[in-house]
């Protein structure tokens, strides 16, 4: 057959074309179909991994932060006793030192075990004093009064330590805050 031709109008020579070229259609339409089934497949499962890489990372996130500021509200509470230690220490005269110098002290190593403890839990103390900048995201201006000699934004006066957890803030200090000196009369 290799000389002879192939004469179109012979129906079963042309039966056979057809039906090789429908046997390649069919073998190339099922290999592209398994070729997009595999693409979808390999999109699918790169996704599937992505997802679980990211639920990995988020729940190592959650875990960090809940054993970071896990304590938040039993350091809040606890603030009020280092408040009220603070109180104590500052009524404090020089007779009842005189008088009582191991219940002084008691409560001066009790406030700086409390202290001790927090800073522990990444809990810290901030403690801002007069002339530094008032800052409103570590700082509450509990009033502004005009001081002479100050800048207009100054702490003038601490009346409570602030407090932080980690990179948060978990109270302010509350400051008393310069509205500037006073106006000089010019002449």
């Amino acid at each position: 057959m290799e000389n002879e031709e192939i004469f179109l109008d012979d129906p079963e020579e042309l039966a056979e074309l057809e039906a090789e070229i429908t046997a390649e259609a069919a073998e190339q339409d099922e290999a592209a179909a398994l070729r997009a089934e595999v693409a979808d497949l390999k999109d699918r499962l790169l996704r599937a991994l992505a997802d679980s890489e990211n639920v990995r990372k988020r729940a190592e996130r959650d875990r960090r932060d809940a054993e970071l500021y896990g304590a938040t509200r039993l350091a809040r509470d606890l603030l009020s006793v280092h408040d009220n230690f603070n109180r104590a220490l500052e009524h404090v005269s020089e007779q009842v030192r005189a008088a009582a110098p191991g219940l002084v002290e008691g409560i001066e190593l009790t406030q700086r075990e409390l202290l001790n403890a927090l800073a522990r839990n990444k809990i810290e103390k901030i403690s801002p004093q007069a002339g530094d900048r008032f800052d409103p995201k570590l700082h509450h201006a509990m009033f502004e009064a005009p001081v002479p000699g100050t800048r207009a934004g100054d702490i003038i006066q601490t009346m409570s330590e602030g407090f932080t957890i980690g990179d948060r803030l978990l109270r302010p200090a509350q400051v008393g805050v310069s509205s500037g000196g006073p106006a000089v009369p010019q002449a």
